[in-house]
């Protein structure tokens, strides 16, 4: 009990992106130390069971293909805003969850999937055209935008965690060709859907459960459009997953479209949003719906900080970025293109030309 008590207090101490998602899985790697400055600490990286053939850690170095790329694409993700940065991983998400890793969301006409509802709130194309273009000038037709993607997400996630997050991409991702509105719809999961429909969402990705509560805690960051909660306003009564009725309250009196998801570090990407769920203060439906399995509730409160041990592990608000690494490395892995089903764009926005 001694040292249960020892471990809470411990706990105690350390320690809005989408309208959908932002944007886990413990391989058993030896973890960093996440209290090293970051030039002291090697990122992450934890591969999955079956790796895709073709993606590799250092794939741009390797003979010579364009050894500065991720210098690049990180030189250029640090001048965006906190804002843009938050789009950036929500974008890997949203890119990921459609067509696979492929770059697909980043094209654009008419019917993509960049003009569908779910992503008409979407940020940081701009940073990414600005790193595709900075890349073609220093290697021309070798790094895909689904790479580029996939290096903002990971960069922006070190930069709004104050460099707790930091992992290793495996790279070599072609860019996709086919861009559909309608294939947006069938594959994000919805703010206001429930446990069952996000779990089998995530589950249809090949990401578990947990993977889904990992990543739902990208939702420490960003903004959201009013429009993808309505259903939550106002609380329904006596529901134990209503809003928290002094939120709700500022949200009906609010005349701004756009809310933070976390009010309390809206540019920080930390375990914050546990703590919101648990106390209601959550914008979806989906957030809201983690305290109605015993299971993901648990999980929610040991990476908020109220569990001391869980499943084994202990100091649940440092376990999350290690878990947040993990997910993003797994997420990453979606529906990889290879050289024969996609191509090396030269402007992440359109097809090369025949």
């Amino acid at each position: 009990m001694a040292k249960l008590a020892l471990l809470a207090v411990i706990a105690s101490l350390v320690g809005a992106v989408s309208c959908e998602f932002a944007v886990y899985a413990g391989y058993g790697f030896p973890r960093p130390n996440p209290n090293l400055p970051y030039r002291f600490r090697p990122p992450a990286y934890y591969p999955p069971a079956n790796p895709t053939p073709g993606l590799r850690v250092g794939y741009y170095t390797h003979m010579g293909r364009c050894p500065q790329a991720e210098k690049i694409v990180r030189e250029v993700v640090e001048k965006a805003t906190a804002g843009e940065k938050a789009g950036l991983i929500r974008l890997f998400f949203h890119d990921c969850f459609v067509q696979g890793c492929d770059g697909s969301v980043l094209l654009s006409g008419a019917d993509t999937e960049r003009t569908a509802f779910p992503n008409l709130s979407l940020r940081g194309f701009e940073v990414i055209d600005a790193a595709k273009a900075a890349l073609e000038k220093a290697c021309p037709g070798v790094v895909s935008c689904a790479d580029v993607v996939a290096f903002a997400g990971r960069d922006a996630s070190y930069s709004l965690s104050s460099g707790r997050i930091n992992y290793r991409v495996p790279a070599g991702r072609y860019d996709g060709k086919v861009s559909r509105a309608g294939d947006t719809f069938q594959n994000l999961p919805p703010p206001f859907g429930d446990l069952n429909l996000t779990t089998a969402m995530f589950a249809a990705k090949g990401l578990s459960q947990d993977d889904m509560v990992v990543l739902s805690g990208a939702h420490s960051i960003g903004r959201s459009d009013c429009s993808s909660f309505p259903d939550r306003l106002p609380p329904v009564a006596n529901s134990s997953t209503a809003m928290e009725p002094k939120l709700a309250q500022q949200l009906t009196a609010t005349r701004s479209v756009n809310v933070l998801q976390d009010a309390i570090t809206p540019d920080k990407l930390d375990i914050q949003y546990y703590t919101n769920v648990l106390s209601r203060n959550v914008l979806f439906n989906s957030d809201a719906s983690l305290t109605t399995s015993t299971e993901t509730e648990g999980l929610v409160e040991f990476y908020a900080g109220k569990r001391p041990l869980f499943r084994g592990k202990f100091l649940g608000p440092i376990q999350w970025n290690h878990d947040f690494e993990d997910a993003m490395v797994k997420m990453g892995y979606i529906g990889v293109k290879t050289s024969a089903e996609g191509e090396i764009r030269n402007t992440c926005a359109f097809i090369n030309k025949p």
